[in-house]
Formats: structure tokens, C-alpha cells, sequence
């Protein structure tokens, strides 16, 4: 592997008019524009509701609601995965039993 592909790549970004200029791996680049594109976009919507005025503010507000908006997506995960599991308890319980009444109709 050559240095060069093991360097961060440095990817500039524009949010609300800035220029950032961000380190990741070129493969996260991509994903990286993304969601810099995404972040400005929420800014600016918030800043276009003229209710939270300063980009430190408008920022703030944006991370709050992005923060609020992950921990509502995992605590849904969490209880998708809770009640997967009971399901696949409840089947593994109903095969188990299954098997147990042949085991002894062969009897």
C-alpha cells in the first residue's frame, strides 16, 4: 500500500456559507459530503424559520434535534430488537415443544 493511500484524504466542505475542510479516509469521502450537505441543509431551514438567530445558535438547535432524532431511532431499534428476540424465543419454544410430542409418539 503506497503512503498516499494510507494518508487522510482533506475534503472541503461549505456549510451556511463556510468552508470547512475536513480529514477522513478516502473511502469515507462520500459519506462525508453527504452529510455535510445534509447538515447545511437542516441549518438552513432553521435559520429560514427566523426563529434562532447567530450560526452558533442555529448550529446548537440543528445538533439537538439531530441528537434527539438518533436516540428516538435507537430506542425504536431497541425495541425492534427486543421484540424480535421474543418472537424467536416464542418459535424456538413452539419447534422445541413440537419436538419433544414426536419424540415420543415415536416411542
Amino acid at each position: 500500500m503506497s503512503p498516499a493511500a494510507t494518508e487522510p484524504a482533506r475534503v472541503s466542505v461549505r456549510i451556511m456559507d463556510k468552508e470547512f475542510v475536513v480529514a477522513c479516509s478516502y473511502e469515507e469521502r462520500s459519506a462525508l459530503l453527504d452529510s455535510a450537505e445534509y447538515l447545511n441543509a437542516r441549518m438552513r431551514e432553521v435559520r429560514d424559520s427566523g426563529k434562532v438567530v447567530g450560526l452558533d445558535r442555529i448550529a446548537v438547535m440543528v445538533a439537538l434535534n439531530l441528537t434527539n432524532e438518533l436516540l428516538q431511532l435507537k430506542q425504536r431499534d431497541g425495541q425492534l430488537e427486543s421484540d424480535f428476540a421474543g418472537r424467536v424465543r416464542s418459535l424456538r419454544e413452539r419447534v422445541e415443544s413440537s419436538l419433544e410430542k414426536s419424540q415420543q409418539l415415536e416411542l
